[in-house]
């Protein structure tokens, strides 16, 4: 049986290639798409979210949630590596939908449809499920599992020295999921930084006939371009993607109970995860933490289930 996920983004080319995954594995059944400001503005990231699915077309057409601004704006975005849209410039058709009901809201719904089965991926700042939450204080029990891509325990920060970029976009709202009760598993940058997708990577893409394969290669090239540029790197982080892989494939990641939380001000420290690691710790455990993956396993099977979501998606239409 498909296991019901919600996915929360902030597409990113990160997030367009779990999308890619997510949409077509038949392990899953993507309830909805649900934007959030990150990478790019909310209501660019909105419709990102609705040009990854028109691009990919997906048989069922998961529902689709409208970001909106968090409570204390968006200190920073993440488009120094994902071009001025989010998707690398490439100018995509869209068909933008109207009236989009807010993300909270569809969050809200999906889980009270389904309580206790839903899995909300969470590949972006925790905005809208801190929203959900206040919106029905009842939620967090409802939904079978919080998974988290940001944060760091032990490693620096990738947008400060001590804070993950997506927990720093939107501090208030992590430390409120963060300390919500419900059950939660965090995929940090100490692991998703191990996998780097390096440029031999396009002799393994499906290929460009394939709606899959054709996506992947235009968005790409702008992501190698960036990290090299500005990070110096001769490939790519896929942090959402890793996170996502973790859903797929919970036999590749190792867990640990921990006790987190996060930290709010602070002109050096806001943003930053921190963990109550010592021998007696105070704090009550309150989440699962990824700690180990087994990298090259993470990375084949990226490869392998972009391969599964280019059969399921099929030719692209102009190929027919």
């Amino acid at each position: 049986m498909a296991r019901k996920v919600i996915v929360d983004c902030d597409p990113g080319i990160d997030d367009a290639l779990a999308l890619c995954i997510a949409l077509f594995d038949p392990r899953l059944e993507v309830l909805a798409v649900t934007a959030v400001g990150g990478n790019t503005s909310p209501e660019r990231a909105t419709l990102n979210v609705q040009t990854i699915i028109g691009q990919l077309d997906p048989k069922r057409w998961p529902r689709v949630g409208a970001a909106s601004e968090p409570d204390g704006g968006l200190p920073v975005d993440g488009r120094y590596l994902c071009g001025v849209d989010g998707l690398g410039g490439i100018e995509f058709a869209v068909a933008e939908r109207q009236h989009l009901l807010p993300s909270e809201k569809v969050i809200c719904d999906q889980v009270r449809a389904a309580p206790h089965q839903v899995t909300i991926v969470a590949l972006g700042p925790l905005t809208n499920i801190a929203r959900a939450f206040a919106r029905d204080p009842e939620l967090p029990t409802l939904v079978d599992r919080v998974v988290m891509m940001g944060g760091t325990v032990s490693g620096p920060g990738n947008i400060t020295p001590a804070a993950e970029f997506n927990i720093y976009c939107d501090p208030v709202s992590a430390r409120a999921v963060f300390r919500a009760h419900c059950t939660k598993t965090l995929v940090p940058l100490d692991v998703t930084n191990r996998a780097v997708l390096s440029y031999d990577l396009f002799n393994r893409l499906p290929e460009e006939n394939t709606r899959i394969g054709y996506f992947v290669r235009q968005v790409l090239p702008p992501a190698f371009r960036a990290h090299r540029q500005n990070l110096g790197l001769e490939g790519i982080h896929v942090h959402d993607t890793v996170a996502l892989m973790s859903v797929i494939h919970p036999d590749l990641f190792t867990t640990r109970e921990m006790a987190g939380d996060v930290e709010t001000q602070g002109d050096l420290t806001m943003g930053m995860t921190v963990f109550d690691r010592r021998r007696v710790p105070s704090w009550r455990r309150n989440m699962e933490v990824a700690v180990e993956m087994r990298t090259e396993e993470v990375v084949d099977a990226i490869i392998g289930d972009l391969a599964t979501a280019a059969e399921y998606a099929g030719p692209r239409l102009a190929d027919l």
